[in-house]
């Protein structure tokens, strides 16, 4: 089984709305998740932590947290104001800093190029959280030069549900994308990785569960009449 960009959204929708399984519950899950998949990889120094605004970030953010309850040195780079996080994931990154895990903010105003490969530099692990199933289209500055910055880095790469920058659905990049040693997706493999030209981008390819209801994933396995 492999799930479309628009069967994610649904699957999302109906285990919130249908079966009452709150959203922060399953971005915790899915965290806590890729963070038990990276501590398994073995990390032998710091993560960063890469994040957007949407809720790929907020998965991030748990990411981090969890890393962080392991002992692992870890520091955040938030690609975007805190005011401009909300819901799940704006609820994640309170929980962060009022946890006084390291976050550097690089919204519009505070981006530079140069602290971002510098930060890059004293990591032994990377981990994208910029983008999720969601983006349609190429990434925009100045993320594009994070995501080439992350790729010039020589160092691990971790991504979230799917690297940065490949489309959901065809497999394809559509721009500068990330690409990972492993990406940890959340619930099923996403119809895109099954294109061969997807393979040079995921890496090794590992799925988590994050809590949806049994009986509303194994619906999405019955092949459309």
């Amino acid at each position: 089984m492999s799930l479309t960009r628009e069967q994610v959204r649904a699957l999302d929708r109906l285990a919130i709305e249908t079966y009452g399984v709150p959203g922060i519950v399953l971005m915790e899950n899915a965290g806590r998740g890729a963070a038990e998949v990276l501590l398994s990889l073995v990390v032998n120094g710091k993560v960063v932590i890469c994040c957007g605004k949407g809720n790929n970030g907020g998965d991030g953010l748990v990411v981090a947290r969890h890393l962080d309850n392991h002992r692992v040195a870890v520091q955040i780079l938030l690609f975007t104001r805190p005011e401009k996080l909300s819901g799940d994931a704006e609820n994640n990154y309170q929980i962060a800093a009022r946890s006084e895990l390291p976050i550097t903010i690089l919204g519009d105003e505070e981006f530079e190029p140069g602290i971002v490969s510098g930060i890059l530099e004293e990591a032994d692990w990377i981990v994208d959280a910029l983008y999720g199933t969601g983006l349609q289209g190429p990434v925009r500055p100045p993320l594009d030069g994070v995501i080439d910055a992350i790729n010039a880095s020589g160092r691990k790469v971790l991504a979230v549900d799917l690297p940065s920058g490949l489309d959901c659905d065809t497999g394809q990049p559509m721009g500068p994308t990330i690409r990972a040693d492993h990406t940890v997706t959340f619930v099923a493999p996403k119809k895109g990785f099954d294109a061969p030209v997807a393979q040079a981008w995921l890496g090794q390819v590992h799925v988590v569960d994050i809590g949806a209801p049994r009986v509303l994933v194994d619906s999405y396995s019955v092949p459309d009449s």
